[in-house]
This record gives structure tokens, C-alpha cells and sequence, in this order.
């Protein structure tokens, strides 16, 4: 049984809905964050969670301008979805046993993130284009374009030596 009964009578309601998911994502990511950069002991890994930081703060400022760009104000609609997977992220965080292989435990509830921002935000951006908002399209492409470049990041370093130390 669903808490919310949601009413979409066109696409420019589903859009903001996705913005509303979007931003509390972010949200929520700005508070995980710190956490697993805390518990990583490879500090490249360490930085590449305080630079996804710093990113994730640039992109609630940029969806926080799609909606001034629509007229509305910044709004959270709870991500379920990120609940759950920063919930899976926490376990990692508070893991016993091997540094190393938490690390590579660190990077695979990071990249669930990643994939469902890369989702969320490739399908807003599809939105925006099809509601003839190009301009809306563009600063959320950019934050498609980061998280895309998170993921790869990540991927980097799991297979450049997180994982391979982790074995």
C-alpha cells in the first residue's frame, strides 16, 4: 500500500516530481558522504567522496535553479529509493573486519548512488527537453555529466588497486 497517492495529469508534474526526488537524493547523499569518507582508509578513495561532496553541494544549488526556472519553490519529496540504498551504504560504513575490503564494499554502495543519480537525473533532463526547456536540460546535464564522471572515477579506483588490494 503506497503512503502518498501522487497525481500526474501531464508531464510537467512528473517532472517536478523527479526534481523533488532529485533534490532530496542530494540531500541525503550531503549527509552519507562524510561518512564514508571517514571510514575509507584509502585516501584516494577518501577524496574522491569529499570531491563528490563538494559536487553533490553544486548540483542541490543547480537543481534549486530548475526550479526557480520553472517557478516553483526547492521542494523534497522523499527518495525512497536513496533511503534504502544509503541505508545499504551505512552497513558498509560501520563493517567489520578488513580495511581494504571495506574499501571495495565502500565503492559498491557508492556506485549504487551513482546509478540511481545517473537514472534519476538522465530522465529529468529528458523531461526538460521534451517540455521545451532546453535551457533546464543543460545545468541538469551537467549534473548527469558529473555523476557519470563519479562513476567512471570509482570504477578507476576499484579496479586500479581498491579491489585488487581487497583479494
Amino acid at each position: 500500500m503506497a503512503l502518498f497517492n501522487y497525481e500526474f495529469n501531464n508531464l510537467n508534474d512528473l517532472f517536478v516530481h523527479e526534481l523533488k526526488d532529485l533534490y532530496d537524493a542530494e540531500h541525503r547523499l550531503t549527509e552519507a558522504l562524510p561518512k564514508m569518507a571517514d571510514a575509507a582508509t584509502s585516501p584516494d578513495l577518501k577524496q574522491a567522496f569529499q570531491m563528490h561532496l563538494r559536487q553533490t553541494r553544486d548540483q542541490i544549488r543547480r537543481l534549486e535553479e530548475v526550479f526557480r526556472g520553472i517557478n516553483c519553490d526547492p521542494e523534497r519529496s522523499a527518495c525512497k529509493a536513496m533511503v534504502g540504498i544509503i541505508d545499504e551504504g551505512s552497513d558498509m560504513v560501520s563493517a567489520k573486519g578488513n580495511d581494504k575490503v571495506r574499501d571495495a564494499g565502500l565503492i559498491s554502495a557508492a556506485q549504487r548512488a551513482e546509478h540511481y543519480e545517473i537514472a534519476g537525473y538522465g530522465t529529468a533532463c529528458s523531461f526538460a527537453q521534451q517540455l521545451g526547456r532546453d535551457d533546464l536540460a543543460q545545468i541538469l546535464q551537467r549534473s548527469l555529466q558529473e555523476e557519470s564522471e563519479t562513476d567512471k572515477k570509482l570504477t578507476q579506483l576499484a579496479e586500479s588497486h581498491v579491489n585488487w588490494e581487497a583479494a
